[in-house]
């Protein structure tokens, strides 16, 4: 402590800092002056920084814009904390936004109660109602499951839902991915998933999703020591899944019927998709050139054979 402050002396800012300069140096006035102008703004600008946090009471009350918060209160009376308010982070956010997602299922208008929030307990929970000690879903559980959601087993929003859960083979749920699938639509209960029967129906109004959800049948219903569906389950499958909306599918139907094949490889499923949104009804535009299969270009000769006769 200096001299000066024992004896009660205030000291400025300046004088503070010129005795900080080394006592055995000779400084010639003009280089102390020029320090201590220095060393004086160096001072100054670290008490205002101190004062601004609020670390440092520069007029012994407090400032009304910054409380000093070292300040000892008065009468033994406790000095209130203000607290600070906390700042979302990035798990508040994505927590908000999972909340304001499941406010709506499917496009519905009508908001979901906080209560009906997605838990992967219960979920897992549900899945062991149907599940075996094989923990899977088999057929006999999924005629269950089905009436308890009030869906028949060959109605396709079967065939969306197994989509969604990515199931290997038709009939059977595994664990894996129950839990990946149900999670992803946010159901853990036969309720929340009836809520999602509409938007589960919805998606075969889109173009991209329905392609994605044909191309799938291929893998999901064929058996899996074959490469190719067999006839009977392709024309099951066709009829469930283009069976409304392709007038055509009639008479492909009949075709089949008649027809020498006995099963249907890959690249003739996804090329009757093609077929179905490309040639017009009446079979006008249909290149005979173009790069269809022959299972196509043989439909195309039975049935201008079959319209001329």
């Amino acid at each position: 402590m200096f001299e000066e402050e024992k004896r009660g002396i205030a000291l400025s800012p300046r004088a503070v800092c010129v005795s900080l300069l080394p006592s055995n140096v000779r400084y010639e006035k003009r280089d102390l002056s020029i320090r201590g102008h220095i060393l004086t703004l160096i001072l100054y600008l670290i008490m205002r920084t101190l004062d601004k946090l609020n670390l440092l009471d520069l007029n012994g009350q407090g400032s009304r814009k910054y409380p000093a918060q070292l300040v000892k209160p008065m009468n033994g009376s406790t000095m209130p904390v203000k607290k600070k308010r906390k700042l979302p982070d990035t798990d508040d956010h994505e927590r908000n936004k999972r909340l304001n997602d499941s406010m709506y299922w499917g496009g519905c208008s009508s908001p979901i109660s906080v209560e009906k929030l997605f838990s992967s307990k219960k979920c897992l929970a549900w899945f062991h109602e149907y599940a075996g000690p094989d923990n899977m879903v088999g057929p006999e559980a999924m005629e269950k499951f089905c009436e308890d959601i009030g869906v028949e087993p060959e109605n396709i929003i079967m065939l969306v839902l197994a989509w969604h859960l990515e199931a290997a083979n038709m009939g059977f749920f595994t664990k894996e991915e129950w839990l990946r699938g149900m999670t992803l639509l946010q159901c853990d209960c036969t309720e929340s998933l009836q809520r999602k029967l509409d938007y589960l129906r919805s998606e075969l109004n889109d173009s991209v999703v329905f392609k994605n959800i044909y191309r799938y049948a291929f893998d999901f219903t064929r058996d899996k020591d074959q490469r190719s569906l067999d006839m009977d389950t392709a024309k099951s499958m066709l009829a469930l899944l283009l069976g409304r909306t392709w007038p055509l599918f009639p008479v492909f139907h009949q075709f089949l019927e008649q027809s020498k094949y006995k099963g249907m490889n890959k690249d003739q499923w996804y090329n009757v998709l093609e077929f179905s949104r490309t040639i017009n009804a009446d079979l006008s535009n249909y290149d005979e050139d173009g790069a269809w299969p022959v299972l196509l270009d043989e439909f195309v000769e039975w049935r201008k054979a079959w319209s001329s006769g």
